[in-house]
């Protein structure tokens, strides 16, 4: 009794398992990448979010005097040499929102100082790449001046 065939037979299963694996390890390596690429925009936002409060305690009589506060707005386009004019806030904040819409996708901050000098800074970004379609992500800080 001859048996043809069967050693055809189990290569194209064995190729057949080596395929559904190598599939299986591609959507891992792209999860990853999508993952790894959301994580360094949040590192981005915390980084980015210490900056401008960094800013505030050198000029800490101007932070205090609500000079740094600023909402959320329309993300501003990223400039190589953005145009730094008026007080020294106004040069932080413009900075900073430069910094935030090149670093970001569509980057945007806002800063709010209470009374008892207590400081607030979001941070918010498009992270639709990272988050599977959750566009806004926001990060939010908060300090004591």
């Amino acid at each position: 009794m001859r048996q043809s065939g069967f050693t055809l037979l189990e290569v194209l299963i064995a190729i057949l398992v080596l395929s559904i694996g190598l599939l299986g390890l591609a959507g891992l390596m792209a999860s990853s990448i999508r993952n790894n690429h959301s994580a360094y925009q949040r590192t981005q936002a915390t980084w980015l979010a210490y900056d401008i409060v960094d800013r505030m305690r050198v000029n800490r009589a101007a932070a205090i005097a609500s000079d740094y506060d600023t909402l959320l707005g329309a993300p501003a386009a990223c400039a190589a040499a953005p145009v730094l004019a008026g007080s020294i806030a106004a040069q932080d904040l413009t900075g900073w929102k430069n910094l935030l819409a090149c670093a970001l996708p569509a980057g945007d901050g806002a800063v709010a100082v209470d009374v008892n000098r207590r400081v607030s800074v979001t941070v918010q970004w498009n992270d639709s790449r990272g988050t599977l379609g959750d566009n806004a992500q926001q990060l939010r800080v908060d300090s004591q001046l």
